[in-house]
């Protein structure tokens, strides 16, 4: 597949930091960082006190470290404000259209509470945090005009690859979104892990796509991307090692739950549509205790933001901004 060959990248063509910054100053560019958090006081100090001694301050890559928070209870915000980020809590950002938990809603706000002309969005909750993660998502987009959206992919720690076997993703990837895209969508399959969580886009496409608030985030977005801006506009890039927590195969079951609600939502016909309908909301899950096995039913629904272009507050900020130079705050990195 041709895409594979030419729209594949490694972080290491993209490690002279200071190189980019030059260049993404020639551009008049400015990059955010915004890190979606909740509970994540083990390692947010050094995902935001790495990105920032290492890329921020002045003439650095990073003109913003922006934390975006789902209501955290442990010490998430205050250790993230003294490693050196701008944070914010969800729920305060366009409040007037009311209030939704999970990872999208986050990455959707941010967008609204950014200035910045590229957004890379990075886990809290990565273990081995390194500028690669950064300048290998935003290199490919400073160097080449027609990328708008970069993935990032990575290969997990203590996992071994034979030759010949898949280097991709995890659980859900390689037994639900991979075999879903060689079916519906195969001009997506060459994208190594369409679920991970690093990647970096152009505001100019961000603004126009919509954002489930939950799991199904990443997997809308593959697909939207596709479909309004074309194939060439996205890319990836290999950031080699990341190591990060493992979720329950509970945890993975309602990901996937997600993922299935917001690509039939995208791929489906009629029928499926009215199979949604009926059922997408019910997830269900077989579990054993002490008084044996039962069925556990939750309700589960991948509701899904607009597109932020749509929203009559981010176009005035934008035509604001734009016009007069106003910009929101930036971090202290």
């Amino acid at each position: 597949m041709e895409w594979l060959a030419t729209q594949t990248f490694h972080h290491r063509e993209f490690a002279d930091f200071s190189a980019l910054a030059m260049e993404k100053r020639a551009q008049g560019l400015r990059i955010a960082v915004c890190i979606p958090t909740l509970n994540e006081e083990a390692t947010i100090g050094d995902v935001v006190s790495v990105l920032a001694s290492s890329l921020g301050g002045p003439g650095g890559l990073v003109d913003e470290l922006l934390v975006i928070d789902s209501g955290s209870q442990d010490r998430t915000l205050d250790i993230a404000r003294s490693a050196g980020a701008r944070v914010l809590e969800a729920d305060e950002i366009l409040p007037e259209l009311g209030r939704r938990r999970g990872k999208g809603e986050n990455l959707w706000k941010a967008l609204f509470a950014s200035s910045a002309d590229i957004l890379c969005y990075i886990d809290a909750d990565i273990r081995n945090i390194h500028p690669r993660f950064v300048a290998g998502l935003v290199g490919p987009l400073l160097r080449h005009p027609h990328v708008g959206y970069v993935k990032g992919f990575y290969r997990r720690a203590g996992v071994e690859t034979e030759s010949g076997q898949p280097i991709g993703g995890g659980r859900v990837t390689e037994i639900l979104v991979r075999p879903l895209f060689s079916l519906f969508a195969p001009e997506l399959c060459a994208v190594i892990q369409p679920l991970a969580g690093e990647y970096a886009a152009r505001r100019g496409v961000l603004e126009h796509l919509a954002f489930p608030v939950g799991y199904g985030v990443e997997t809308a977005h593959l697909i939207d991307v596709v479909n309004r801006f074309g194939l060439n506009v996205l890319a990836q890039c290999d950031l080699e090692e990341r190591v990060h927590r493992h979720r329950s195969n509970a945890d993975l079951g309602r990901a996937a739950f997600g993922i299935l609600q917001v690509f039939f939502s995208r791929i489906g016909g009629e029928e499926i549509r009215q199979i949604l309908d009926r059922n997408a909301r019910l997830h269900r899950l077989v579990l054993a205790d002490e008084g044996g096995l039962r069925l556990e039913e939750s309700t589960s629904h991948e509701e899904e933001r607009p597109p932020m272009i749509s929203i009559a507050a981010y176009r005035e900020r934008e035509r604001d901004r734009k016009e007069h130079g106003v910009t929101t705050p930036t971090s202290p990195a």
